[in-house]
């Protein structure tokens, strides 16, 4: 790594989270999603590297993303930067990534959910799209023990599912 490379990294210490956050949109062409500081030092850090001694080769980049297919990882939906599939199916005829797995805590829909909350009965309907509580749909286990609760709470928690 040449100096003047390893001097500009070793600035970022000295710059506060909104000065970085404006080098962040320098080094990678929009905002960040994150305020943590040490995390935009790291990742400004790894960009500056890349450009000055070139990024990934396209046979690491090429297997990283076999890898990443084959692995079973957390999914979001593909923001604007990212490059998408020319065809809407999957390489393999696997389920679609962009749509999340459900989560292996939960019951089969169509199960209902019972807690015993303070005497009361908190009762909620698996369905396949989120969760049914007094005739109501909601997103989020998390929503229906706040509101039954009155405080916030972790909903695989309140329903002791966790």
């Amino acid at each position: 790594m040449d100096a003047a490379l390893r001097e500009e990294i070793e600035g970022l210490a000295a710059l506060g989270t909104p000065a970085l956050k404006a080098k962040y949109v320098e080094a990678f062409g929009e905002r960040s999603r994150s305020g943590n500081a040490a995390f935009l030092r790291k990742r400004i850090a790894w960009r500056l590297q890349a450009r000055a001694m070139g990024g990934l080769s396209d046979r690491a980049r090429r297997r990283a993303e076999e890898l990443a297919d084959e692995a079973d990882l957390r999914v979001r939906a593909p923001g604007p930067s990212r490059r998408r599939r020319s065809s809407g199916a999957p390489r393999d005829g696997r389920a679609d990534a962009s749509r999340p797995r459900r989560d292996p805590r939960l019951p089969p829909v169509g199960e209902l959910l019972v807690r015993e909350f303070r005497g009361m009965a908190v009762a909620v309907r698996v369905l396949d799209d989120g969760f049914e509580y007094q005739g109501r749909r909601y997103a989020s286990l998390s929503t229906i023990a706040c509101e039954a609760a009155g405080t916030r709470w972790n909903g695989y928690r309140f329903f002791e599912l966790a």
